[in-house]
């Protein structure tokens, strides 16, 4: 009899040679699922700022308009999410009960680092299959804080971040114009920005952007801080009355073909 283990966590890949053969025979195999997002997230001079676009989609189609993205973590921390919006809201909200219980037991403010590694050891676990890409940011008694923290769990430390499908268009504003040692409006204006680069030349993102300015002993979260796609009143009615197009009805016309014979004396 075969010892008993403990099974480990995570993903196996026991049965690549049985997938390949099933998908041989034509059975459609799980594809991944494409998401998309832009969220930001830089340090000033005072804090740090987060941001987020407002497009949640549904394949090609646009589920909601006006979602939320930048997720309550603790009174002195705030969380982008990225990719599945399923995946994203439940974790910030685990990762949330925890900080709280954390804080209880300790009677003291979370440290950021502390949110990041609950946030990494629980996606490392799963090996990328829980589909949640975090910008956390956050401010405690070392300074400001500014993390990226990818699906399979690995991690970034910067000044300026960015993440989702429209984070290179994000990226651009940040490497042309960020400096150290920004002002608060400065900030501001730079992440609205970034956030419209990724709207308008990425088909993920779209809608609105959300700002959070996190600073000490403060957090301000700006719903809707930006709105460059309003929706306007038509200019008149684009309805037509039947008959206006004209069209013609359908004609088969058959055509005989006479047989030719073969030349087979060759």
């Amino acid at each position: 009899m075969a010892p008993l283990t403990e099974p480990s966590a995570g993903f196996k890949f026991d049965n690549v040679k049985r997938n390949q053969l099933l998908g041989d025979k034509g059975y459609k195999l799980p594809t991944a699922t494409k998401t998309g997002t832009t969220i930001v997230g830089l340090i000033f001079k005072d804090g740090l700022i987060l941001g987020a676009d407002t497009r949640a989609t549904a394949g090609p189609i646009v589920a909601d308009k006006n979602c939320e993205k930048i997720h309550y973590l603790a009174p002195n921390m705030y969380c982008c999410g990225a990719g599945t919006a399923a995946d994203t809201e439940f974790t910030t909200n685990m990762i949330s009960s925890q900080l709280a219980l954390h804080s209880l037991n300790t009677g003291r403010e979370v440290r950021v680092v502390a949110a990041m590694t609950m946030l990494k050891q629980y996606l490392y676990k799963y090996h990328g299959h829980v589909g949640a890409a975090l910008v956390l940011g956050g401010y405690d008694v070392t300074g400001p804080h500014l993390f990226t923290i990818y699906p399979h769990g690995s991690t970034d430390k910067l000044p300026y971040v960015t993440m989702g499908s429209g984070s290179l268009a994000a990226m651009s504003v940040f490497e042309s114009r960020w400096r150290p040692g920004m002002s608060r409006e400065e900030g501001i204006e730079v992440v609205k920005d970034a956030i419209e680069a990724g709207i308008f030349n990425d088909l993920g993102s779209g809608s609105n952007v959300d700002v959070c300015v996190i600073t000490k002993g403060n957090a301000e979260y700006l719903r809707n801080y930006s709105t460059p796609n309003e929706r306007v009143q038509k200019e008149q009615s684009y309805r037509f009355t039947p008959g206006t197009t004209e069209f013609y009805a359908p004609r088969v016309a058959r055509q005989a073909q006479e047989p030719a014979e073969m030349d087979t004396s060759a």
